[in-house]
């Protein structure tokens, strides 16, 4: 699995998610310190269904496993897919992508220690797996470890193999060296998106507006997507707003404004697509402040 698609499922805008309009299960994921439950969505494409069908073919195979873990996180079901992961790594022990997926999804599980520890094992195991130092570089960065963080998302943006992943990556080497108080090395590390350079995702376009918003090439305004309107069902909205609000809060508060920060960030977790990064930054933030 790319990191493209990777961090497609982590931000929630996988084809089942985006068609289930958020229609919860009863399937408790994990209760925020704030005390805010978070639950899996329906499975309505019945992915998960035609995964284990697979699996009961052939249990043992780990890749089969490592399909049923994608199935469970395409409908937020990270708890499922870190306990899928866990049989797998069982199987197949020196398979550098299942510790990676694994810690992928404790991620979102608010489990960071545990996710670390996976990706730096993931990362020694395939140094060339920018999946691998992307998602070690947040484990880092949400429990407040903002120089190994950078270390990380440094590597990240060196195995970047195109520049969509280059973009993103940058956007987190950026925020990581400016939180370990590295302001001239972070504006160095904007200098890989040049000006000329453009996204081919969709998605990046958000990350690379806050590449420009960090450059001073682009105004708080024009960066910023419009707010998901009240009772939205639409995870895309919600998605790239919290991919750029929160980016734009952090800035204010490594730039000294924390209640502009905090306005931003209690926007974010007001929604309801709590597996984006953005949701998550937002939610560590707010409970450091407490």
């Amino acid at each position: 699995m790319t990191i493209a698609r990777v961090m497609l499922f982590a931000a929630g805008v996988g084809l089942a998610v985006a068609q289930s309009k958020l229609e919860f299960t009863k399937s408790l994921q994990t209760t925020a310190k704030s005390g805010t439950k978070f639950y899996s969505l329906l499975d309505e494409k019945s992915a998960v269904a035609e995964a284990q069908k697979n699996l009961a073919a052939n249990p043992k195979d780990a890749a089969l496993l490592l399909k049923l873990a994608q199935a469970e996180f395409s409908v937020w079901d990270d708890k499922a897919a870190v306990a899928t992961l866990s049989k797998a790594i069982v199987i197949a022990p020196q398979n550098a992508d299942l510790y990676i997926e694994r810690g992928h999804r404790e991620l979102p599980l608010r489990e960071f220690t545990k996710a670390r520890e996976d990706l730096k094992r993931g990362s020694e195991m395939n140094p060339k797996s920018m999946a691998a130092w992307y998602h070690l570089g947040l484990s880092h960065y949400f429990l407040g470890e903002f120089a190994e963080s950078a270390k990380a998302f440094g590597h990240a943006v060196d195995t970047a193999p195109d520049t969509d992943e280059k973009i993103n990556a940058t956007n987190w080497y950026y925020a990581s060296l400016r939180r370990a108080g590295k302001t001239e090395e972070a504006e160095k590390a904007l200098e890989a998106i040049p000006p000329d350079m453009t996204n081919k995702a969709p998605h990046t376009k958000f990350y690379l507006n806050l590449v420009r918003f960090f450059q001073g090439r682009m105004s708080e305004a024009d960066a910023l997507p419009p707010p998901p309107p009240e009772g939205n069902k639409d995870p895309e909205k919600e998605l790239v707003y919290d991919t750029v609000a929160y980016g734009i809060g952090n800035w204010h508060l490594y730039n000294g404004n924390t209640a502009k920060a905090q306005e931003y960030f209690r926007k974010i977790v007001k929604g309801q697509v709590w597996i984006t990064w953005g949701f998550v930054g937002a939610e560590t933030e707010l409970l450091r402040t407490k």
